[in-house]
């Protein structure tokens, strides 16, 4: 059997709990077909890049599956006609990652850092701006 990678995008006004029923169903597909999913990872509501279907963000599923192409035909064909998907994509990997994909990862390295740079006025490695001297109003008087 062959490796794959599926992530779906569901629509931004769905709940988390029917998130996870779109990701139950994909797995039932997938077992249905003699396949397994070895691994799903939510990475939660994103912001998309540019405007799909009217929305702005979405939910965003990952998918890691071990089964033969029918399998992945079939559950592509589901996908599609679900409402609920905005956006998907599958492709065939050598090997799956261990640990947490690469989404999740930065999830956790910006937890360490206490958020992202720029937030909460903090400036990250950069240090502060110094002292800040007052601005000399006698050069900008009218003449």
């Amino acid at each position: 059997m062959a490796l794959y990678e599926h992530v779906f995008l569901a629509r931004q006004d769905l709940a988390q709990a029917q998130v996870d029923a779109l990701a139950e169903t994909a797995t039932k597909i997938v077992e249905e077909g003699q396949g397994k999913v070895v691994k799903t990872e939510t990475w939660g509501l994103r912001s998309l890049a540019y405007r799909i279907k009217k929305n702005r963000k979405a939910h965003y599923v990952l998918l890691e599956i071990d089964a033969p192409a029918a399998v992945v035909a079939e559950l592509e064909r589901q996908t599609a006609i679900n409402e609920d998907v905005i956006r998907y994509m599958t492709i065939r990997v050598d090997e799956h990652e261990a640990g947490p994909s690469a989404m999740m990862r930065r999830g956790d390295r910006d937890r360490e850092r206490g958020g992202r740079g720029g937030r909460d006025g903090e400036r990250g490695d950069r240090g502060g701006r110094g002292e800040r001297r007052e601005r000399d109003d006698r050069n900008f008087e009218a003449a």
